[in-house]
């Protein structure tokens, strides 16, 4: 079991909403009387769970430094998911497969991101690779508010290989590419689908990129050339998402 500091008003509501079970201990603010911080006592006091008054000294030590609004939680990470783990999964799967695919992505604020909006347009799972890449991390959580323990993250060791699995399972592979001829829009996406996306500056890996299906790219009007990694997967994810809907 992994355990790690949550601070913040927001990142500590989502923890009690999504997973009391998780937190260990609480140290909360003695001078703070606002409605936020007296609204997370009442929660963790309906969860039986005791918080310690501390000063800010305390605080700022146990967050190092960061800004805690006055709260600081001790939870349990939410567990990685292995490749047999993954392989189960879809095997078993009665849904049209959608999945995130992240080629060594490795800021955990991107990660967090994904994950937030994999949560709210029903991707199944977060496919990472073990080395190079971030995990879940408290960063992760607090920027996923909550989707880090509603979204599974699976490790896989080798990604070219999972993705020629997943080809075998009937899945398709999409990938995000800034040289793809054709937008996100001007395809049918509406299919058991896995959506790629490179790491931060360098994109997908030359074995990744062959093994996708076809590759799609986000229309760009701007001087920018590309999107953040997190933006650009909720500008697709959503394109997908509303395909399946049949707007």
């Amino acid at each position: 079991m992994s355990v790690a500091k949550i601070f913040g008003v927001h990142a500590a509501q989502a923890t009690l909403d999504y997973a009391p079970t998780k937190i260990k201990q609480a140290w909360v603010d003695q001078n703070r009387k606002d409605e936020r911080l007296l609204s997370l006592l009442k929660g963790l006091q309906k969860h039986n769970i005791r918080a310690e008054k501390a000063d800010r000294k305390k605080l700022d030590n146990l967050s190092k430094g960061s800004n805690n609004q006055g709260i600081v939680l001790e939870v349990e990470m939410p567990a990685m998911r292995s490749e047999s783990d993954l392989n189960a999964v879809v095997e078993s799967n009665k849904q049209v497969p959608f999945w995130l695919i992240l080629d060594h992505v490795q800021d955990p604020q991107n990660l967090g991101a994904c994950l937030r909006t994999a949560d709210a347009a029903g991707v199944q799972g977060v496919i990472v690779t073990k080395d190079q890449a971030v995990g879940i991390t408290p960063t992760v959580c607090k920027v996923a508010s909550g989707a880090a323990e509603t979204v599974p993250v699976y490790q896989v060791t080798n990604l070219s290989r999972t993705l020629g699995w997943l080809k075998e399972q009937g899945i398709w592979i999409a990938g995000a590419a800034g040289e793809a001829e054709k937008t996100i829009y001007e395809m049918d996406v509406n299919m058991p689908l896995a959506l790629v996306m490179g790491a931060e500056e360098r994109g997908m890996r030359r074995l990744t990129r062959e093994q996708c299906d076809f590759l799609v790219k986000i229309p760009m009007q701007g001087s920018v050339e590309s999107l953040n990694v997190s933006v650009a997967a909720g500008v697709l994810i959503y394109e997908i998402f509303r395909q399946r809907l049949g707007a």
